[in-house]
C-alpha cells in the first residue's frame, strides 16, 4: 500500500492539501504582502503599509525587532512544546493576537469578518476597531470567544457616543476593552495626502488609473460596495450613506482621550481593560494606578508620531516600572513567530500583529488570514524550541541567558 499523500518522501513538497499549497505559495508574511500589493490599487496598499511623515517610525519598529537576537540553549528535550498562554483569565493557543485596524475593507472587502473568523478558529484574540468596517454586534457573532473591542474617543456631547460604544461592546460580550490614548490629534500621513485618499472614493484621474490596474479589487468593490463605518450607523441614521458615515467619523472622532475620560470608562466597564498607545514608563504607571489590567506598548504602528521610539525599545523600561502589576502587551512590526520570542524576552506577556494578518486577507481572502495564524503557530513553535524552551513560562524565566 502506498503512503498517504501527506507523508510521501522527505520535505515539505511531499505534503498535500489546501493548507500545504498556501504554505508553499506564501511561506512568509512578506510573500503575502507582495501578493496583496499586486492585487490592490496603490492608494489602498499605501494606506495599509504607510505610516506618518516619512515612515521612519514604521521602519524603526521593524529594525528594532531585527536587531534583537536570541542566544539559543541546546541539550533541552524540545520534542514537545506548549505554545499556549493565559491572558485575562482565558487560555489562548499562541501569545499573539490580531491588532485593531481601521478601514480594513479598503485593501479587500470583508476583512474584519475574515480576521475575526480566523482568530476564532485559531483561538487567538482579535481586537475589533471602532473604525472597522463591520459592527460590534456582527463581530461578536463571528468570534464570540476571542473578540476584544478597541475604543477611540468621540469627545462631542460629553463622550455620549464613546460611552454608548462601551455599552454595546459589553452587551455583545467583548472579552476585553482596549482604549486608545495615542491619537490626540489627526496625524499627517503623507502617502494618503499624495494619493488624495478619500472615502467614499472620488473619480480623480489618478484614482481611476490606480483602480484600472487592479481589476480584481475593483470587481470586489463593485459587488460588495465601498467600506463603510457601520459602527456609527446608530448615531447617524439607519439609512445613512457611506459618505454621511465617513463625514461623521471625520468630524466627531477628533480630540484627545484624556486620563479623566479613561477613569470614567474604567468606572463603567466591568471586565478586563487595557490602555493602548503607551511608550513612557510614567504613563504606564498612571494607567495602572487608574485600574488598567493591561498596558499595550505601541506607537500606533508608526502612524502617529514619526519620532516615536520603537515599541520594542520602549518595552523594557515600562516592564521594569510596572513590575508585574498589569499585563504587558506590545504591537508594532510583529510579522514572524520569532518576533514573539523577541517580544516575550523583552518583557511582554503577549504580542499583537496588525498588518501581517491584513496582508493575508488582502492576498488570499479569509483563508489567507487563517494562513497567517498558521504561520505564527509554525514559526513560534520552531523559535521556541530553537531557543531551548518548552513553553512560554520557560522562555520568560530564562532571563538574560537567552539574550545575546
Amino acid at each position: 500500500m502506498s503512503a498517504p499523500a501527506s507523508t510521501r518522501g522527505w520535505g515539505t513538497g511531499g505534503v498535500s492539501g489546501r493548507a500545504a499549497a498556501l504554505r508553499r505559495r506564501y511561506p512568509t508574511v512578506d510573500d503575502l504582502q507582495r501578493a496583496a500589493r499586486r492585487r490592490a490599487p496603490r492608494f489602498a496598499y499605501d494606506f495599509v503599509a504607510g505610516g506618518v511623515g516619512d515612515d521612519i517610525c514604521v521602519r524603526r519598529n521593524r529594525a528594532a525587532l531585527d536587531a534583537a537576537t536570541i542566544l539559543p540553549r541546546w541539550g533541552v528535550d524540545v520534542r514537545r512544546v506548549e505554545t499556549g498562554t493565559t491572558l485575562f483569565g482565558r487560555k489562548y493557543a499562541l501569545p499573539v493576537g490580531v491588532a485593531p485596524m481601521g478601514l480594513t475593507g479598503l485593501l479587500r472587502t470583508g476583512a474584519d469578518e475574515s480576521l475575526a473568523a480566523a482568530a476564532q478558529a485559531a483561538n487567538i484574540p482579535y481586537i475589533y476597531s471602532t473604525v472597522g468596517n463591520s459592527t460590534i454586534e456582527r463581530i461578536a457573532r463571528i468570534a464570540p470567544d476571542v473578540w476584544w473591542f478597541q475604543l477611540y474617543g468621540v469627545p462631542a456631547d460629553g463622550h455620549r457616543v464613546s460611552l454608548d460604544l462601551v455599552r454595546r461592546a459589553e452587551a455583545a460580550g467583548a472579552q476585553v476593552l482596549v482604549v486608545t490614548l495615542d491619537v490626540p490629534v489627526r496625524a499627517k500621513r503623507s502617502g494618503d495626502v499624495r494619493n488624495g485618499l478619500v472615502v467614499p472614493f472620488k473619480p480623480r484621474p489618478r484614482t481611476v488609473f490606480d483602480v484600472a490596474r487592479a481589476p480584481r479589487w475593483a470587481l470586489d468593490m463593485l459587488r460588495r460596495g465601498q467600506p463603510r463605518f457601520d459602527n456609527f450607523r446608530p448615531y447617524v441614521g439607519d439609512d445613512a450613506s457611506t459618505q454621511a458615515l465617513a463625514g461623521y467619523v471625520f468630524r466627531q472622532m477628533a480630540g484627545p482621550m484624556t486620563w479623566e475620560t479613561l477613569a470614567r470608562i474604567r468606572d463603567v466597564w466591568p471586565r478586563a481593560m487595557v490602555c493602548k498607545g503607551v511608550l513612557h514608563p510614567d504613563d504606564a504607571a498612571r494607567a495602572v494606578a487608574l485600574g488598567m489590567d493591561g498596558v499595550l506598548v505601541s506607537n500606533h504602528g508608526g502612524r502617529q508620531l514619526d519620532a516615536s521610539p520603537a515599541a520594542l525599545e520602549a518595552l523594557p523600561a515600562i516592564a521594569h516600572g510596572v513590575a508585574g502589576r498589569a499585563r504587558l502587551l506590545i504591537d508594532g512590526g510583529i510579522r514572524h513567530g520569532i518576533d514573539l520570542v523577541r517580544a516575550l524576552r523583552a518583557g511582554a506577556d503577549f504580542a499583537f500583529a496588525g498588518r501581517a494578518f491584513l496582508w493575508g486577507h488582502g492576498a488570499a481572502g479569509p483563508e489567507g488570514a487563517a494562513h497567517v495564524a498558521a504561520l505564527f503557530d509554525e514559526e513560534f513553535r520552531i523559535a521556541l524550541a530553537q531557543a531551548g524552551a518548552t513553553d512560554v513560562p520557560a522562555l520568560r524565566a530564562a532571563g538574560d541567558a537567552m539574550t545575546a
